[in-house]
């Protein structure tokens, strides 16, 4: 209807309007918040921009591969069936929204497809980047061994478009049986680096990566460099929950070691502006105490680099039901689409 040459929509139009008042009325009180709660890092702009449409551009490329989203499902499981389900429903949600992932260590691939079937995941996720996973210590073994062809052969069958090597030496010096390197993990991905024709990607288990480890790491042509940073799941706790209590006392205080993502941005932007030239790796992955859009977002948004996030337990949490991963996903990406639209980050 048409009142003094307004358009109007009358009241009837909205069904729902009765419904949604008495809601407000009823949880007017409940949602009250405490100003001290306010997050620190943005500026809330609600005047600038209208909401976001599905033309919203937050693509990335990696190994090649276009990722709708900056978003990266983290290295997480094999060895057992419960990780096949679970990878299996991680990879179709990939497929699903375009996201990119990396697999659980394939060590056990290297000799023996006997679990294959875990892994073999490519169909469901066609278009988008997918990597594969390996030890620092089982590289080194390959390249002592003049057996790197090896991993070319991993690759090959899994239809992966290049490797992660996680660099886990706190991980694998509190596991009872863990492996022990001979040589220091930098002088390890540089030989691998100059023999390989794949992309690599570098990461950390959970404690981060100190300033003179990451200087080292940027000046290496590395598709990423994963910071699985202090904060988010912490293997080398796990290996210390797994042993006996006296074992796990006396180490408690190591886990506790790291650092967080926001402390290795520091570092890097800081390298990034006084070394431009040095700096070869392509791009940095955010991992490690990413809970939601809203931290991934605000590192990406200060990195000087180009950068996208990944989160492992988020998705992980809701792996086995595949209903429940897809609103989970659904949710990261809206929020993120919120966060770019209406929030800038505080300098």
């Amino acid at each position: 209807m048409k009142n003094s040459g307004n358009n109007f929509i009358s009241h009837e139009s909205d069904a729902k309007a009765s419904s949604r008042k008495e809601d407000h009325i009823d949880l007017a009180f409940k949602s009250a918040v405490d100003s001290s709660g306010a997050d620190p890092r943005f500026y809330y702009e609600p005047i600038l921009s209208g909401h976001p449409e599905d033309t919203l551009d937050l693509s990335v490329k990696v190994a090649g591969k276009e990722m709708r989203y900056p978003i990266w499902v983290s290295s997480m499981t094999g060895g057992t069936e419960k990780a096949n389900a679970i990878n299996h429903n991680l990879a179709k949600i990939c497929g699903e929204f375009g996201l990119g992932m990396g697999l659980g260590s394939c060590r056990q691939l290297l000799y023996d497809d006997k679990r294959l079937h875990e892994f073999d995941i490519r169909s469901k996720m066609p278009y988008q980047p997918l990597m594969t996973n390996l030890g620092i210590a089982q590289v080194e073994e390959l390249i002592r061994l003049e057996d790197l062809n090896r991993v070319t052969d991993l690759i090959s069958k899994l239809n992966a478009d290049g490797l992660i090597i996680h660099v886990n030496p706190l991980q694998e010096w509190l596991q009872p049986e863990g492996d022990r390197f001979k040589a220091s993990p930098i002088s390890i991905i540089k030989k691998i680096l100059e023999r390989a024709d794949y992309p690599i990607i570098v990461k950390e288990v959970g404690q981060g990566f100190g300033k003179q480890s990451l200087i080292e790491l940027l000046q290496l042509p590395l598709e990423c460099l994963d910071l699985a940073g202090f904060g988010g799941t912490n293997f080398s706790k796990l290996e210390l929950m797994r042993t006996d209590e006296l074992r796990y006392t006396c180490f408690e205080k190591v886990f506790n070691i790291g650092h967080t993502c926001k402390e290795m941005l520091a570092w890097i932007n800081d390298y990034y502006s006084e070394n431009p030239d040095k700096v070869k790796v392509k791009q940095i992955i955010f991992s490690g105490g990413i809970k939601n859009f809203l931290d991934g977002y605000y590192l990406m948004a200060s990195s000087k680099m180009p950068a996208f996030y990944a989160q492992a337990s988020g998705f992980l949490k809701h792996a086995l039901d595949y209903q429940e991963l897809l609103r989970y996903t659904q949710y990261q990406i809206e929020g993120l689409k919120m966060a770019k639209t209406f929030l800038k980050i505080k300098s």
